[in-house]
């Protein structure tokens, strides 16, 4: 078998309508678009449009509301920074910042803080200086013998 004796299956493959070809292609004069009106023109739009009544999505109320100013945190979890100290990547002798975690790796960036999370094991004895941390969280590195300073006020924190 040769490469131009290859060929697909019969009705596997369909050909692409031409419309507005002439009319020995059943799809000639109008192309398909029937006769006037608004949707036989070129560049119509009319998705939501509902021939003049109010549209459904006018007609229904709007929730919810987003905060301007408000704060989003770089979230890591307990797990992860564990990960990073059995690799060498942080160090613990000093204490692990937020630019140590950013400067190691285990963070993209800062935002407007970091949020520590408790999934994952922690095993390491180490000061964690962060924006924000759970209860979970402060309790596992405490149970490993280390601490955690939160540098944002609790109700600053719960605020945001």
């Amino acid at each position: 078998m040769k490469l131009n004796q290859l060929s697909d299956n019969p009705g596997a493959t369909k050909g692409k309508k031409r419309i507005g070809r002439g009319p020995g292609s059943g799809m000639g004069k109008m192309g398909g678009r029937g006769i006037k009106g608004q949707k036989s023109r070129s560049g119509v739009a009319i998705k939501g449009y509902e021939g003049g009544q109010m549209p459904l999505y006018q007609r229904l109320p709007k929730r919810g509301f987003n905060k301007p100013n408000r704060k989003t945190f770089a979230v890591i979890n307990l797990g992860l920074i564990q990960k990073f100290i059995d690799a060498g990547k942080i160090d613990i002798k000093s204490d692990i910042t937020e630019e140590a975690l950013v400067a190691s790796g285990a963070l993209r960036r800062v935002k407007d803080g970091v949020r520590v999370l408790a999934k994952g094991e922690f095993s390491a004895k180490a000061n964690i200086v962060v924006t924000g941390a759970s209860a979970g969280a402060v309790e596992a590195v405490e149970k490993a013998g280390g601490k955690v300073t939160v540098t944002a006020t609790p109700k600053a924190a719960a605020a945001e």
